[in-house]
């Protein structure tokens, strides 16, 4: 037979050997270390993202505020960018490889080096392409900057150095958490962000309208618990019923978010998350050798984890920012049109599309968004139909785009058929009733995997996407709180699994650990 033609992303590789990157360890790295490394990123997450840009003037535009949270990074500080570059070179290859412009077998070996050094590299492509259109009238340098920097270019050269940089610091953390310490970096870092968000949006006392201002009904405590608590009080019955009940339920919009409806949206969420994820078909398993050994082998419905939406999260994103982009360049064909969106944050105060495609595609945000304008007939920009058929959209969108990451995710990190049997075989168990052989148990997964993958990104996907259209307490956004329930339970499963294989050694080989 003809020797097999290797993909072209092999002429990076002496460039993918000689690459930065935080060295594997060796061998077992006990359970106290990995803790260690873990909590030691998430400190450094949370000062880094105080860690304000030096320089940077009044007025600053935030690209991504519509998805900051699943960005995690925070407006203005060194981690402007988050893991946006990080999750959006995985989006491309993952695009590419499985559309087969890239042709690389990730069941082999030296094929998935080569992919895996690919992402690294295209990682600080992304950096670089997400950093400098951020100077480009968005994050904007001081005068005092460009005085001390000795001119306007200079000064937003230094900005974006320092988003480059900072994007760099959250790589790395990723890659330690990865290799010395527990779970997935991005998910920590978006974990940690919205969770400080429904911290703030549940106990803040201060106001939220005008934050120098005394408490007032007009600037009431921007938390759902001190606010409601002061409207409750402070309204009288004629108010409450000529609005006072709206405002305390479901919000004023840009005013007040943090109501009641968002609270039981919240809560409702992660119920529906928890019950998601303890969902599973377990295989019965029985040891080949040792008589009595059994076990089972869990398939989650939820098999791809949270990951498709942070990916697919991360594409609209993405679509919103080069979008804006556009609409504000003069390229020819492309530049200034109004089917791409329409943009105008000087006036409205939001890089979010006030119309045209990219409206259709971004997240409803909250009942006050969609729900109302739909009831009264539209507003000064949409018909009531229009807001309907966003909704429907964003909807299909965030289910067919989480269904279609989940089947390119799985693929990629040895969670399909053919990688699950290995595992399985290599720890010396098997399927009763079934021939020890890693094809017949290929045959086996492939009846439920690839199913279960199918039904659980349709589901997360769904989820997320009810998430924000209900709203949710400190504007998390849906998409955000889905994942951070999720990350939370993962995180804790992943740290049972490491204090079991602590105690039992043998248990590292099944979990695919040396």
């Amino acid at each position: 037979m003809p020797e097999e033609k290797k993909s072209r992303l092999y002429a990076l590789k002496p460039l993918i050997e000689r690459w930065p990157a935080v060295t594997k360890p060796e061998g077992h790295v006990n359970f106290r270390t990995k803790i260690m490394w873990t909590l030691l990123c998430l400190v450094l997450y949370f000062i880094l993202t105080n860690v304000m840009i030096f320089g940077l003037g009044a007025g600053a535009i935030d690209l991504f505020e519509q998805y900051r949270f699943i960005m995690a990074g925070a407006s203005g500080s060194i981690m402007h960018l988050g893991i946006g570059p990080i999750v959006t070179a995985s989006i491309i290859l993952q695009l590419f490889v499985g559309a087969k412009i890239i042709k690389l077998d990730l069941t082999k070996k030296e094929d998935k080096a080569i992919y895996q050094g690919t992402q690294k590299v295209l990682v600080i492509v992304m950096i670089v392409v997400e950093a400098i259109p951020q100077i480009f009238g968005y994050l904007k340098p001081s005068e005092e900057l460009i005085g001390l920097a000795g001119g306007g270019e200079m000064a937003n050269f230094l900005i974006v150095i320092q988003l480059i940089i900072g994007a760099l610091l959250v790589f790395f953390m990723d890659e330690l958490i990865s290799k010395w310490g527990i779970g997935s970096g991005i998910s920590l870092f978006i974990a940690a962000g919205v969770s400080q968000a429904l911290f703030t949006g549940l106990f803040n006392w201060l106001p939220g309208a005008a934050p120098n201002a005394p408490v007032s009904l007009g600037n009431p405590p921007s938390g759902v618990i001190p606010g409601t608590y002061f409207m409750a009080t402070e309204y009288s019955l004629e108010d409450l019923v000529g609005g006072g009940y709206q405002r305390m339920f479901i919000g004023t919009p840009g005013v007040y978010d943090n109501a009641i409806v968002p609270l039981i949206g919240t809560i409702a969420i992660f119920l529906i998350v928890v019950y998601a994820e303890s969902s599973r078909i377990e295989l019965p398993l029985a040891h080949g050798k040792v008589r009595g050994a059994r076990g089972r082998y869990p398939i989650r419905l939820i098999y791809a984890s949270n990951i498709p939406v942070i990916l697919m999260a991360a594409l609209l994103a993405n679509i919103n920012m080069f979008a804006m982009l556009l609409y504000q360049s003069n390229l020819p064909l492309l530049g200034g049109q109004w089917w791409l969106g329409i943009y105008n944050p000087e006036l409205y105060g939001t890089t979010q599309a006030m119309g045209g495609g990219a409206w259709y595609v971004s997240s409803p945000g909250g009942i006050n968004s969609w729900l109302i304008p739909i009831m009264q007939g539209g507003d000064q920009f949409h018909g009531s139909l229009q807001y309907a058929i966003k909704v429907i959209v964003y909807l299909s969108i965030m289910i067919i785009g989480s269904i279609l990451f989940a089947k390119f995710w799985i693929e990629t990190t040895d969670m399909g058929p053919s990688a699950v049997a290995r595992q399985i075989q290599s720890s010396g168990m098997q399927i009763p009733g079934f021939r020890r052989d890693p094809r017949v148990l290929r045959k086996v997964l492939e009846r439920y995997i690839p199913v279960v993958t199918i039904i659980g990104g349709a589901a997360v996907g769904a989820l997320a996407g009810f998430a924000d259209l209900i709203g949710t307490v400190g504007r998390a956004s849906g998409t955000g709180l889905l994942l951070t329930v999720g990350i939370i339970i993962r995180m804790y499963e992943d740290i049972a699994k490491e204090q079991a294989m602590e105690m039992h050694p043998v248990l590292r080989g099944f979990f695919g650990n040396e």
